[in-house]
C-alpha cells in the first residue's frame, strides 16, 4: 500500500530522529499519521478501505486524525457517547470529539463510536470517516499551553451518514482494536521525547558552563553537575526500556505493561528534566528565546495525552495483578 514493508522498530527509529525538530507539535502530527490513526486500518481494514484511505495517508496526500476522546471521556475510552447507528447500508453518526490533533485540517478521521447498546467494551467500532461529509462541524481550534504549532480541534457530528463499508474490521471490536493501536501510539510518544530531552540536557550543560554566578560557572556547582548527570542516567534507562518493549512488540508479544511503564516514565522524566534544566537557565529559561522553555510547555502533554499517568499506573497494576479482584 505504498509503505516500505519494514517492522515497527523502524517507526521508532524515525520517531527518535524526529526529536531533532525543535518543537513537539510537528513530531506529534507525523505520529498521528504513522502510529495513531492508521495501525488499526493497516491490520484489520479491507483492501478497499486501505486503497481509499491508507495509500494517500502514507503518501502524505491525506491528513489523518484520530477521533477517540470526548469532553466527558478522555482516558476513559469505554465511556464515549458518540453513536453510529446502522440504517440500511449506512451508519448515521451523532455526538462529538474533543482534543483532536490535526482536526481542523484532516481529510479523514479514524472514529471510535458506539454501534450497539451492548457492554461498553463490546459495542464500539472503528470507522473511516471522511471529514468533508455534511453534518461534520469543526467547532473551534483549541488554544493550548504547548504544542502550539499543532492544530487541536473540537468537532461535532449531526446525522453524518457514512457507508457501512467504511467499518474497520468487525463491528463491536473497536475497543479492542483501539487498545492495540494505543500501544504503538504510546511507544511512539516515548521515542519522540528521547532526543529533545537529550538535547536540552546538553544545551543546559553548555549554557551553565559559560554562565558565571558569584565568580564561577554555574556548572561548577556540584548540585548542578550531579543533577545533570542523574537526569542523563534516567534518560538512558528510559531508552533501554523503550527498546526492550519495541523488540518484544516486533516479536509479536503483548507489550501493554512495558509500553505503559515507558509512557509513565517518559511523561514524568520530561517534566523533571525540563523543570530542572529551566531552573539552571535562571531568568533566561523563563523567556521564549530558548528551547528549554518551549519543551517545558510542549512535553508536559506526555503525562496527559494518549492516557494519563494515572491510567498508565492502573494498567501496570492490572498486569501485575496487585489490584483487588472483583
Amino acid at each position: 500500500y505504498g509503505g516500505m514493508g519494514l517492522d515497527f522498530s523502524y517507526n521508532i527509529a524515525v520517531a527518535e530522529e524526529l526529536g531533532n525538530i525543535r518543537c513537539g507539535g510537528i513530531p506529534m502530527a507525523i505520529g498521528v499519521q504513522a502510529g495513531m490513526a492508521t495501525p488499526a486500518l493497516t491490520r484489520f481494514g479491507s483492501h478497499e478501505l486501505k486503497k481509499q484511505f491508507l495509500v494517500p495517508t502514507i503518501a502524505g496526500d491525506f491528513v489523518a486524525c484520530l477521533g477517540i476522546s470526548e469532553a466527558g471521556a478522555g482516558s476513559d475510552v469505554a465511556n464515549i457517547k458518540t453513536t453510529a447507528v446502522r440504517k440500511g447500508d449506512e451508519y448515521v453518526i451523532n455526538g462529538g470529539k474533543m482534543w483532536i490533533t490535526s482536526g481542523t485540517q484532516a481529510d479523514w478521521m479514524c472514529l471510535l463510536a458506539n454501534t450497539s447498546e451492548g457492554p461498553p467494551h463490546q459495542n464500539k467500532s472503528l470507522i473511516c470517516l471522511p471529514m468533508n461529509l455534511p453534518g461534520i462541524h469543526v467547532a473551534r481550534k483549541i488554544d493550548k499551553l504547548g504544542m502550539r504549532s499543532s492544530d487541536t480541534a473540537q468537532i461535532f457530528f449531526e446525522d453524518v451518514r457514512v457507508p457501512c463499508k467504511n467499518l474497520i474490521g468487525e463491528e463491536g471490536k473497536g475497543f479492542t482494536y483501539q487498545m492495540l493501536q494505543f500501544q504503538e501510539e504510546r511507544l511512539w510518544g516515548v521515542a519522540t521525547a528521547l532526543t529533545p530531552l537529550e538535547t536540552v540536557i546538553q544545551e543546559t550543560i553548555d549554557y551553565t558552563r559559560q554562565r558565571e554566578v558569584f565568580g564561577q560557572p554555574v556548572l561548577h556547582n556540584q548540585t548542578v553537575h550531579f543533577r545533570l548527570a542523574e537526569l542523563a542516567t534516567e534518560l538512558e534507562l528510559l531508552r533501554s526500556l523503550l527498546h526492550r518493549a519495541v523488540a518484544l512488540h516486533v516479536e509479536g508479544n503483548d507489550v501493554t505493561k512495558f509500553a505503559s511503564m515507558a509512557k509513565l516514565k517518559a511523561g514524568r522524566l520530561a517534566r523533571e528534566v525540563t523543570d530542572s534544566c529551566l531552573q539552571f537557565w535562571g531568568g533566561m529559561g523563563f523567556t521564549s528565546e530558548v528551547l528549554v522553555s518551549r519543551l517545558y510547555r510542549d512535553l508536559r502533554l506526555l503525562s496527559v495525552g494518549g492516557g494519563t499517568d494515572e491510567t498508565m499506573l492502573s494498567i501496570i497494576c492490572k498486569y501485575m495483578e496487585i489490584l483487588p479482584r472483583k
